[in-house]
């Protein structure tokens, strides 16, 4: 039912100029529980050209997956005498915190290096907003650090072929969340690109968020942080006194 709303959707605005594309989301809420092992995401929608007709088969798709961005600093180790140690760092301002990427077809052969850069689709055009001094080499390097990092985190990802393109007029497209994810406001942003240049674009948001016992404790370390660490001090030192008293009786 869903799919025939949004081709009854496009075909009410068929009598605009530009494409009209229509997303939708399996889920618009995450709720991450005790034992959360992670989710798969379904991005959907319909596309159509400005005349009404079905335009799959012009368009490519490309969704972009983004989770809340968070200042971050990166650092270098380097080896002393035999010890690793911090060296270099280099300071970003909006790292996304989770970046997810799925195209019909490699990224490469849709569109240009400065429109993928515009529009960030692929984990090397991320942007990154570096801080502080600017050294293009130095940060490059840090940025393919950082991006490593995270894509063994299984936090930044990418599909080159995980948009399937259907009946000429439908896509879709799963991306997963791994437990390891942030809470927050996610946006999942479609593109419809031909011949190299972005036609039609359309954001659906997630939320993610934390719900039971951990949404309680979140919450309490937030708003009352320093009742918070005085129970957990307390509960650590009366665990702590209960292992002892029961080693002692063994």
């Amino acid at each position: 039912m869903r799919w025939l709303f949004l081709i009854l959707a496009a075909l009410m605005l068929s009598g605009q100029r530009d494409a009209i594309l229509v997303p939708e989301v399996s889920q618009d809420e995450v709720q991450v529980r005790q034992g959360f092992t992670g989710t798969e995401l379904l991005l959907y929608g319909a596309i159509l050209d400005p005349g009404g007709r079905r335009g799959g088969a012009a368009y490519d798709i490309v969704v972009v997956l983004k989770g809340p961005t968070q200042p971050i600093r990166m650092r270098e180790k380097e080896r002393f005498a035999g010890i690793w140690m911090n060296a270099e760092s280099s300071d970003f301002r909006s790292a996304p915190s989770f970046f997810a990427v799925a195209a019909s077809r490699p990224v490469a052969e849709i569109v240009d290096d400065r429109t993928a850069a515009i529009y960030e689709l692929g984990t090397d055009f991320i942007q990154l907003s570096p801080s502080g001094e600017i050294d293009p080499d130095k940060q490059a390097r840090f940025s393919a650090g950082l991006v490593d990092l995270r894509q063994r985190e299984g936090l930044y990802k990418e599909d080159m072929n995980g948009v399937r393109i259907s009946e000429q007029v439908l896509y879709q497209a799963r991306i997963s969340l791994p437990s390891n994810v942030q809470t927050g406001l996610y946006t999942a942003e479609t593109f419809a690109i031909s011949d190299g240049r972005v036609i039609a674009s359309a954001i659906a948001d997630v939320e993610v968020r934390k719900v039971g016992l951990e949404r309680f404790v979140e919450t309490a370390s937030q708003r009352s942080s320093f009742v918070y660490g005085l129970v957990a001090v307390m509960l650590s030192i009366t665990m702590g006194w209960i292992a002892g008293r029961l080693f002692a009786m063994i």
